[in-house]
This record gives structure tokens, sequence and C-alpha cells, in this order.
């Protein structure tokens, strides 16, 4: 009978079987600590190009929005003289020029429409989240700031319509049309002189009819009483700038 003589195998001792546990165990979490900096790179980067489209974004609003705010604190400012006239006045004593100029802002309107392509694909693709956590809390608090001015809007819209059609019963369209012109020509290059000449040349009523001046008070008041308008897209304006300040501080 043959006897087979097996070889002979070394057997490895702890510490051996330690250093190869040891090398397997430091070569995956190096290559997971290896794959978390290579996707915090990448969401870095993919943060900072949101960030940069952001910003652009965030800067045509803000010269909307100081344009927006502009207009309408200039004409509240005329419509309380407006309404400082009917109240202190009888309509037979008003000059009549005097009421085109003033009335001409009982129609102020404007939008503000902000440049929200960035933040509604970050919104819908859920990478709102790239941003650092207080930056991406006031993304989100600046576009509610946009949504309630829209809803401010949209209230003040049926007002206005309102508005116009009290007052197309007691101002001539044309010459609505020439203090319009005045005003945007003041809106270039401010001329005292060339509103002056305007209110001397006393341009005809359609109608001096108290009722329809009481109507179109009431309707004025309801619109601007709290200035909404102004004051929804000044806290918009400051919105934005904080906002601005925190992309450019974490994204350079």
């Amino acid at each position: 009978m043959e006897v087979h003589h097996h070889p002979k195998v070394e057997k490895k001792n702890f510490k051996e079987y330690f250093l190869e546990f040891l090398m397997i165990f430091l070569a995956v979490t190096m290559g997971f600590i290896a794959e978390n900096i290579r996707e915090d790179i990448t969401d870095h980067r993919r943060a900072k190009t949101f960030a940069k489209s952001l910003i652009e974004d965030l800067k045509a609003d803000t010269s909307q929005l100081a344009t927006y705010n502009w207009y309408f604190t200039y004409a509240v400012g005329k419509i309380d003289t407006f309404l400082n006239l009917l109240s202190s006045k009888d309509i037979d004593k008003i000059p009549p020029g005097e009421l085109y100029w003033y009335g001409l802002f009982c129609g102020a309107h404007g939008s503000f429409i902000p440049n929200d392509a960035t933040f509604q694909q970050m919104k819908n693709s859920g990478e709102i989240e790239l941003f650092k956590t207080q930056t991406a809390i006031d993304v989100e608090k600046y576009d509610r700031f946009c949504r309630s001015l829209r809803r401010i809007e949209e209230t003040n819209d049926n007002i206005y319509t309102e508005v116009r059609k009290v007052r197309a019963q007691i101002f001539q369209f044309k010459y609505n049309e020439m203090a319009n012109k005045v005003f945007q020509q003041n809106r270039k290059a401010f001329s005292q002189s060339g509103i002056d000449s305007f209110i001397a040349s006393n341009p005809p009523l359609l109608s001096n009819d108290k009722i329809l001046f009481n109507q179109l008070a009431e309707l004025v008041r309801s619109r601007f009483i709290r200035n909404y308008n102004v004051a929804y897209s000044d806290s918009l304006l400051k919105q934005a700038n904080v906002l601005l300040g925190e992309l450019n501080k974490d994204y350079k």
C-alpha cells in the first residue's frame, strides 16, 4: 500500500491574518472616502454652476425691483396729493390741470416678473439641496416673497380695472396721454417746468360729477391705502441682496 505524503502547509499566525484584514479594510475605506470626495467635488462644481446662473437672475431681479419700487413710491406720492385735493376742496375749485396730472397716477400699474428659471430647475430636480443649508433656506424664502408679491398684484388687478372704467368717465384720453408723455420724459430727465406747463394748460374734464370722483377716490384708496406693492417689493429686494451676498461668499 502506498502512503501519500501531504505537503506541509505553513499555518499563518494571528498577526498575519490581522495584517491582511487591516489592508483589506484600509483599501475599502480609502475607496469609500475617495468616492465621497469625488462626489463632494462634483456636487460643489454643480452648485457653483447653479449659483453663477442664480446670481445673474438675481441681478436682473434687483434691477427690475429698484425700478418697480421707484415707480410705485412716486405714484403713491401723487395719489396722496390727489386724494388730499378731493378731500379739501370742491371739484369746481380745483384746477383741471392738477386733477389730470395727479389723477394720472390713479391708474399706476406694473408687474414684477422674476427671473426664476434657475430656481425652478433646481426645485424640480431636487438640486436645491446642493446649496448650503442657510443659502437653500434663503433661496426658498425669496421664492415665497415673489409669490406673495404676485398675489398682491393679482388682487390689485381687479380694482385696477374698475379704476380705469371710472377714470375714463372723468378724464379725456388724449389729455391723459399728454400727461403720461410728460411723466415719461421726466423719468429720463426731470423737468418741473414741463409738469407746471401741463398743469397750467388746464385741459377740460369730461365730467366733474362728485359721485364719480368719490367712486374713483374710494377705489384708489382701496388699492394704495397700505401701499402693499412697495412694502412687499422692498422686502423682496432686501432678500435678493441677502441671497446675492451668500451666493458670492459661498461660491466666490
